[in-house]
């Protein structure tokens, strides 16, 4: 996840959480107030979608931005209809906050209100905690922003609409070549989520050839000089940086004041917008990751996302993609009927135009096979505001496959 070394990246690597606009219910995926409806295998009936996600938490805005997604995703793939052949779709919320055992036991509730399809997830721990259920009960379950590579080949019900991790550090390791013989210093906070960064970028860098080592930094560090002068003592052709927590400025000044991109290249992960100003003096010096942000690519369904959300009084954003993606999913799943084997199967192989480019459901794992990004921040005025430097295919970044267990 989700799932995942940036400023934030839906596995919960980091918790900031700003306001965003936008409102959950608007035409084509009207959202359900938990009112009984027709079963969405019933003939007739409207086919009803339970969506599962952070409308509260420390990832609220993540999942803000999933949700106004995912209505001009349903609006999109209907042609504004907001139905599949003659049948509405109806969305039954519930807000999970973050925690696992609320998602459970909302996707159970939902479930057995006769949801087929559960969709959301905006981080890993509560994705790799409802994926079980979902075979479990046999119903089609789409993550979201949820990047934990685990959701990939979790089961045959379990699907994602996102990017993984593997995907993010593949990509990072695009802006060294080939990687074979090269240092890596990861830089993170001494705590479960630095960890599993060090642990990411060991697996699939060290598994290509690199040489990984770490810096991590106590959580509750104040003085972050010593830990700057140690990675400019280290010299690594690449710094890994995953930090989370409200120094992140502190962090990037330091970096900079003790030389330390005078040295090495310097990457980590673009994050949502309102916190492209957090890096700083240096944000122009640092090299990015992306999943996805405004003007990263440009197709029909970027355009049908861009004015969709407009229309809201919303704006692209980093994970505006993949709630379109999971509208477009869930259409195509229908347009198979009600039987949760058959949409499935209608899922598996599919290849299709996402915001970001073309996208395949790998059938051996559910992996979704999609472009990635290099970015760069440029001054605009006062502000800062991202610039593409390369978009990598879907084959440069693929993850290997990891067969259903």
């Amino acid at each position: 996840m989700s799932k995942r070394w940036s400023l934030a990246l839906a596995s919960a690597l980091i918790t900031l959480s700003v306001a965003a606009c936008g409102s959950p219910g608007q035409p084509g995926a009207p959202a359900g107030d938990g009112t009984a409806a027709a079963s969405g295998g019933a003939s007739g009936g409207p086919f009803k979608v339970g969506l599962v996600y952070s409308k509260s938490g420390p990832l609220a805005t993540y999942g803000t931005q999933y949700r106004q997604g995912l209505t001009v995703g349903i609006d999109y793939a209907t042609k504004g209809t907001g139905a599949v052949g003659g049948r509405a779709i109806t969305i039954t919320e519930a807000d999970d906050a973050g925690d696992p055992a609320k998602a459970v036991a909302s996707a159970t509730d939902l479930i057995g209100q006769g949801n087929t399809i559960i969709a959301g997830s905006t981080s890993s721990g509560v994705a790799l905690q409802v994926a079980p259920l979902a075979e479990d009960n046999k119903v089609l379950f789409i993550s979201g922003p949820a990047a934990a590579d685990a959701v990939t080949g979790a089961n045959r019900y379990t699907f994602r609409s996102g990017r993984q991790t593997y995907q993010d550090v593949a990509t990072a390791g695009s802006m060294l070549g080939d990687v074979k013989g090269k240092k890596v210093t990861v830089l993170a906070q001494d705590s479960a989520f630095g960890k599993a960064n060090v642990a990411a970028v060991t697996a699939v860098l060290g598994a290509k050839g690199a040489t990984v080592d770490s810096v991590e930094v106590p959580a509750a560090a104040t003085d972050l000089t010593p830990f700057a002068t140690k990675v400019k003592t280290a010299a690594p052709d690449l710094l890994f940086v995953a930090w989370a927590g409200a120094n992140a400025t502190a962090m990037w000044t330091t970096l900079g004041q003790q030389g330390v991109f005078e040295t090495t290249k310097v990457v980590t992960g673009l994050d949502i917008k309102p916190t492209h100003a957090l890096f700083g003096e240096v944000g122009t010096k640092i090299n990015f990751l992306s999943h996805f942000f405004e003007g990263a690519a440009d197709n029909a369904a970027y355009q049908a996302l861009d004015k969709g959300l407009k229309a809201e009084g919303g704006a692209v954003d980093l994970f505006t993609n993949d709630g379109f993606v999971a509208g477009q999913m869930i259409v195509h799943a229908l347009e198979a009927g009600g039987d949760v084997d058959s949409m499935v199967s209608a899922l598996e192989g599919w290849s299709f135009e996402g915001p970001k480019g073309q996208l395949t459901i790998r059938p051996e794992d559910h992996a979704l096979l999609q472009p990635m990004f290099t970015a760069s921040l440029e001054k605009e005025g006062s502000n800062v505001v991202p610039q593409l430097v390369d978009t990598l295919s879907a084959e440069a970044v693929a993850p290997p496959v990891t067969p259903f267990k």
